[in-house]
């Protein structure tokens, strides 16, 4: 005879009072229908849960043993009757930059978190190559659009560049005749692994063959050098202002789309769509910041 599950919850409730009439009562069912439920479920697990006394039901070693379980399958029971069908609840994996997930994305989770706290998250802001495809992450916000698979793109922001430098750097800068000229300038470029970016791009246009003083493989190495007076870099807006620099020019021709990049086998997943919309909200409040200088 197949198990009904459904009959532990008669198994509990005679264990913990002892008869079978107060089971019948606890569980609102008559005293027949507990008893023959009692029979098939013995029935089912070929063994006596209760030696019967007329002072009562008491279980035997089989029941004993087998009680730690039924009340294991009862709190099952009862988590999944009171979980509500549009909770936002499970692990989210973001693929990031991780200019953007530190001083950008994680500052703003808080309230987020709390207002769901059967959800966690996943950053992932390294430089190995993340692919939607293989599931490596289940969203990810990029500043190249993708032009082929299985993916749902929005655009939710830009994210503009400057040529930036300290106070204390551009207070003894040699300013040329030429207001547009940078030759007497020292310039943090990045190291050849890193060429194709924009910002590498323009820096290499603005030395014109002469040597940077310094290269980095990092767009926090590049802040970090711009902080510390060794020079003009090419940043972000938003970090540079946060970190206190100076705006040498504004307009660089290089400035980024972001995009929300969503596997579409998840685009109605509630946990990934409480995500991307979050992070939408986010870059919307963001814009100006994000967009332009000393904004």
């Amino acid at each position: 005879m197949a198990l009904n599950w459904d009959d532990a919850r008669v198994f509990l409730a005679i264990a913990r009072t002892g008869t079978l009439t107060h089971a019948a009562d606890r569980l609102k069912l008559g005293v027949a229908t507990v008893t023959r439920r009692l029979d098939r479920l013995e029935t089912a697990l070929g063994v006596k849960l209760f030696s019967r006394h007329q002072s009562g039901y008491f279980m035997t070693d089989e029941g004993a043993a087998l009680l730690s379980r039924a009340e294991t399958l009862e709190q099952a029971g009862q988590a999944f009757e009171t979980t509500e069908v549009n909770q936002v609840m499970g692990h989210v994996r973001l693929a990031t930059a991780e200019n953007l997930a530190n001083p950008l994305i994680i500052p703003a989770l808080n309230e987020f978190l709390n207002t769901h706290p059967d959800l966690t998250l996943e950053f992932v802001t390294g430089s190995d190559t993340i692919n939607l495809h293989r599931r490596d992450a289940d969203l990810a916000i990029r500043m190249v659009k993708p032009t082929h698979g299985n993916v749902t793109l929005r655009r939710i922001g830009t994210l503009g560049f400057g040529l930036y430098g300290s106070t204390e750097y551009l207070n003894g800068r040699v300013v040329s005749t030429q207001a547009s000229s940078l030759e007497s300038d020292h310039l943090i470029g990045w190291m050849e692994n890193y060429s194709h970016l924009p910002a590498a791009q323009w820096i290499e246009r603005a030395l014109s063959g002469r040597p940077a003083r310094l290269l980095t493989s990092s767009l926090a190495s590049q802040l970090a050098a711009a902080t510390a007076h060794l020079g003009l870099a090419v940043l972000p807006h938003f970090l540079a202002c946060r970190a206190g620099l100076k705006c040498v020019l504004s307009e660089l021709g290089i400035d980024q789309t972001v995009w929300l990049v969503i596997h579409s086998d998840l685009i109605h997943s509630r946990r990934v769509r409480a995500v991307a919309d979050f992070i939408i909200d986010l870059f919307d409040q963001k814009a100006d910041e994000l967009a332009f200088a000393n904004a």
